[in-house]
């Protein structure tokens, strides 16, 4: 029952803050866009204190203070809602490889569309052209030093299953010839998919080390799914026990 009702409210008030938001940063859609990525950080960071204060689920994150300086590709497990949001608020300005349908929904998708986001259909015969403009975005993000954040599965999986791990990510690879870094964590286990009941405790996610340029796509994709499933099967079947409060980055990072 304690579960139930603190789901209810953390779902009231994470709808009540995404709408007050939207209609609340209005102006920033005809402003600069690093205005409209500041309003979706902004967001964010409501909903985590949201999740801290109201659902008492915390993270905790390691390898943060290991990743390079440079431009890199983040390849994440995809399990849940929460590790969308998450990179904006480890990062300050990350473009996401997501669903083209997110764009078409009202304010929402403005501001996604406003801070630069790439977005990729599901539509048969528009692989090709999915593909291109992937690339071509993400050589735009990389000029401009952001990181690329993609779900190489496409779509959620429940903990403990292993999606599709689709092509998109080895094509990046292959042509930014950055590091890509797996990324690994246990969310579906407290925010499941499609599910109103979320639960209280600690998230773990875990970068991993970075995959270097230079294997073949073959090479690639078999080490990326392998370090990703392994990893993430590991804290799933091994979460953190207790709830670890974390309200600053700092506090996160395993060792500080």
């Amino acid at each position: 029952m304690i579960v139930w009702l603190r789901s209810l409210a953390f779902n009231v008030a994470f709808f009540g803050w995404t709408i007050l938001c939207a209609f609340l940063l209005l102006p920033f859609l005809f402003c600069p866009r690093p205005w409209a990525v500041k309003g979706i950080r902004f967001w964010i960071g409501g909903i985590f204190w949201i999740c801290d204060h109201i659902l008492g689920l915390h993270m905790h994150v390691i390898g943060y203070e290991k990743l390079p300086k440079t431009p890199i590709i983040l390849a994440a497990k995809h399990q849940s809602a929460w590790e969308t949001f998450v990179f904006h608020y480890l990062f300050s300005d990350p473009t996401i490889a997501l669903k083209q349908e997110l764009l078409w929904i009202p304010l929402f998708g403005w501001y996604l569309k406003k801070a630069g986001m790439i977005p990729l259909s599901r539509s048969k015969g528009k692989g090709a052209q999915d593909l291109k403009n992937l690339l071509k975005r993400a050589h735009t993000a990389v000029e401009k030093g952001q990181q690329i954040v993609i779900f190489p599965e496409g779509t959620r999986s429940k903990p403990g299953h292993k999606g599709v791990y689709q092509s998109g990510v080895a094509s990046l690879y292959s042509h930014l010839k950055i590091p890509v870094v797996p990324v690994a964590h246990n969310a579906g286990l407290y925010w499941p998919r499609r599910g109103f009941i979320k639960y209280p405790g600690t998230i773990t996610l875990e970068f991993l080390s970075p995959i270097q340029p230079g294997l073949s796509r073959q090479d690639f994709m078999h080490r990326l799914e392998n370090e990703v499933e392994v990893k993430t099967n590991e804290l799933v079947s091994h979460p953190l026990k207790g709830n670890r409060p974390c309200h600053a980055l700092d506090r996160c990072v395993l060792g500080k």
